[in-house]
């Protein structure tokens, strides 16, 4: 059974989407016959119902942090590798995979009950790809991070970067605008 965590107009930190919300509506799902909601989710007008492990209370950040910048919020995001063990194949059958007998599982959330996994025959077809594509999407919250102050850096000194930088910068700006925005986002190509 799930409890709310947040009420009705507290100010929270949406972290899939980098910024601060007021929560407009708690949303219970009800099932018939249970005295208590299933779950809870919010919404603070961003498009979509947010569950409570995407949000931040203030006090939790202002506590874990000492502050309420974005940076911050990105540096909760606690995105870790799991190894989690091989049940369709022992580590002898498969000595040439990186860590045999064991996949990586990307963990997004708090819980370890979040994350990004692939199917065996996936990971057996290219054990080392899916292992680099694990170790990129774990240090996704970072490179995001950089993205950011690069592109507040650019917009800071809009006239004194190089054209190399500015390509990078304008790569850095078309990854956030994917990334934050609502709805029909433009594809991303790399310059």
């Amino acid at each position: 059974m799930a409890k709310a965590l947040y009420h009705k107009s507290q100010r929270v930190y949406v972290k899939p989407v980098g910024t601060w919300a007021l929560v407009e509506k708690v949303l219970p799902h009800w099932v018939k016959d249970v005295e208590e909601p299933l779950r809870v989710t919010y919404d603070v007008g961003l498009g979509r119902e947010f569950t409570a492990g995407e949000l931040v209370s203030e006090e939790v950040m202002r506590r874990r942090e000492g502050g309420n910048s974005a940076d911050d919020a990105v540096e909760l995001e606690n995105w870790r590798i799991y190894r989690a063990k091989n049940r369709w194949q022992d580590g002898d059958e498969v000595a040439s995979h990186p860590y045999p007998g064991t996949f990586p599982v990307v963990m997004t959330d708090e819980n370890d009950w979040g994350g990004w996994r692939v199917p065996g025959s996936e990971y057996d077809r290219d054990p080392s790809k899916i292992e680099y594509q694990a170790r990129l999407i774990m240090n996704a919250p970072r490179m995001l991070k950089v993205c950011r102050q690069l592109s507040e850096y650019a917009s800071r000194h809009s006239g004194e970067l190089p054209e190399e930088l500015q390509k990078a910068v304008r790569n850095c700006q078309g990854i956030l605008r994917h990334v934050y925005e609502v709805g029909d986002s433009p594809k991303i190509a790399a310059e």
